[in-house]
């Protein structure tokens, strides 16, 4: 489509806006902030604007079921068997699956994808170096067996069923090899180019893209599997959340996100609107540097912590529905999640804990972003810890200086959201139980805490074959942290959406990429 072309729809649409009130029948529009978005390349994006394109840009060889997430379905790869050393998968690809450009996905396409991943080695690329993959050695773990089949093979101690789970991450997304290199530059293996632009076999392709303006997206035909039921997606940037509501409550958008508590209640009762609260997994929790005074140490202290942490308070009645209370470090919704919540507000108990092991006149600076909602759960929890005895002293600041200083050991305490990086338990386990001592930066790491053991287990789950074994062992070292850890997870975010209520087949999940166009009608 030609510049021209591009200024006639937006017209059109606006023109539709204007007289009607309502989107366009082929066309799903969009209100949110595309402000993140820093590059469309799934070697590079990492940002919430361009994780949520993926899924619909481009396939991976295996995806999770979008109604059953902790299912992975056959995507690009129509099988796949592990090789008898548990060290290699062979892949067979669909048949006669193709881009959007018309090429043929081989297995040139995939080794192409999984290589340049490693070797541009941007912020994504952890999520395939676990494989023990290097810039040296990537090239000699992915082979080519003939037209329709692909090796992939492995160095690190992780078992077929890990692998399946990291190459359904966005950052596994196979690419159209030669549609890529015809426009990359200097040899940057079309990093350039794909920042703005699609070459996948997803259901929809980027036709153009506008920073800070728009990402409109139209249906790629030639998609394997079902193909779009609306023409076009229309993602318009809107940095203001009021503004965001109001263009749905008008019908000039069909989707708006990102939306406050204030303008889900604006929503509620009002007509062709339907508002949605969606699980995220993202957590919110408080984190003890254990060496940086005696008193946080000590077990007791962060057992009392678990009964001030005011778990209902913040997420009903301060945040109303914004969060749901959750106090293991897998979110729910993922594969082996502990959705128990053992732990009430309980500030005598807590008393009681602390004067049974002798503590006295406790407190401690928690450092803090000054940005809601950290602020305002900080500030709810300086004053459920009053009540048990504990002075809890707010240190705010900008977000980076929090997160430097505390990479830096350079904290007591501190309030802090973390949110998964792929869907597979490891996410989360390899940042709360598990602390090489190498220098991983690991959120163990971070508190001083020294766990050997558990460091083992979490190594082991992910050479574990079995599946329920797996989820056990996750299970097993979920209860541990909960029960004795320095970190007390409270809550678990809430994505508020609303959607026209004339809207079907519109699926979200609780990963950021976990977000399906293909099926959405009116």
């Amino acid at each position: 489509m030609k510049p021209f072309a591009y200024a006639v729809l937006t017209l059109a649409l606006s023109a539709s806006f204007a007289a009607n009130a309502a989107t366009p029948p082929d066309t799903l529009v969009i209100a949110q902030s595309i402000d993140d978005a820093n590059s469309f390349d799934p070697a590079e994006g990492f940002e919430l604007t361009s994780v949520q394109a993926f899924t619909n840009l481009y396939q991976r060889l295996v995806q999770s079921d979008p109604q059953n997430p902790n299912e992975l379905k056959p995507t690009l790869a129509s099988s796949w068997e592990a090789g008898k050393d548990n060290r290699s998968l062979t892949v067979t690809l669909r048949d006669s699956a193709t881009f959007a450009s018309g090429n043929p996905v081989r297995p040139e396409d995939v080794i192409f994808s999984l290589s340049r991943v490693v070797k541009l080695n941007l912020d994504p690329s952890f999520i395939l170096t676990q494989l023990g993959w290097t810039k040296e050695n990537v090239d000699s773990q992915l082979k080519k067996i003939d037209a329709n089949h692909v090796q992939i093979s492995w160095q690190a101690n992780v078992s077929p069923a890990y692998v399946l789970s990291l190459l359904a991450a966005p950052v596994a997304s196979i690419l159209d090899a030669k549609t890529v290199l015809a426009n990359q530059q200097n040899n940057d293996l079309g990093n350039k180019w794909l920042a703005t632009h699609s070459a996948g076999s997803g259901p929809f392709q980027i036709r153009r893209y506008v920073p800070h303006e728009v990402v409109l997206l139209t249906a790629n035909p030639r998609s394997p599997g079902d193909a779009p039921k609306l023409k076009n997606i229309l993602i318009k940037n809107v940095p203001e959340a009021a503004t965001r509501r109001l263009l749905l409550e008008q019908g000039d958008a069909d989707i708006a996100r990102n939306l406050g508590v204030d303008q889900i209640s604006a929503l509620k009762g009002k007509p062709g609107v339907k508002p949605l609260a969606i699980p995220m997994a993202s957590l919110y929790y408080m984190q003890f540097n254990i060496d940086a005074q005696p008193a946080l140490k000590n077990p007791a202290l962060w057992e009392a912590a678990r009964y001030l942490f005011d778990y209902h308070g913040i997420a009903d009645d301060l945040l109303k529905g914004q969060f749901q209370v959750h106090q293991s470090f897998l979110p729910a919704g993922f594969p082996g999640a502990l959705n128990e919540t053992p732990y009430q507000y309980d500030p005598e108990k807590a008393k009681a804990i602390l004067a049974k092991a002798g503590l006295k006149d406790v407190s401690f600076k928690l450092a803090v972003s000054n940005q809601p909602p950290y602020l305002d759960i900080a500030q709810a929890l300086q004053a459920s810890f009053a009540k048990g005895g504990i002075k809890v002293e707010l240190i705010p600041g900008l977000s980076t200086e929090v997160s430097t200083n505390v990479k830096a050991h350079k904290y007591e305490a501190t309030l802090n959201a973390w949110g998964a990086d792929y869907f597979d338990p490891n996410t989360n386990a390899s940042a709360f139980a598990y602390n090489p001592e190498d220098g991983s930066k690991t959120l163990a790491w971070r508190s001083n805490w020294h766990i050997p053991e558990l460091s083992k287990q979490t190594l082991a789950a992910t050479a574990e074959s079995d599946p329920a074994k797996r989820i056990a062992l996750y299970q097993a070292m979920q209860r541990d942290v909960m029960k004795n850890s320095p970190y007390v997870i409270g809550l678990q975010a809430r994505n508020l959406i609303a959607v026209r209520d004339n809207l079907k087949g519109y699926v979200q999940g609780i990963n950021p990429d976990m977000v399906y166009y293909s099926q959405v009608s009116k």
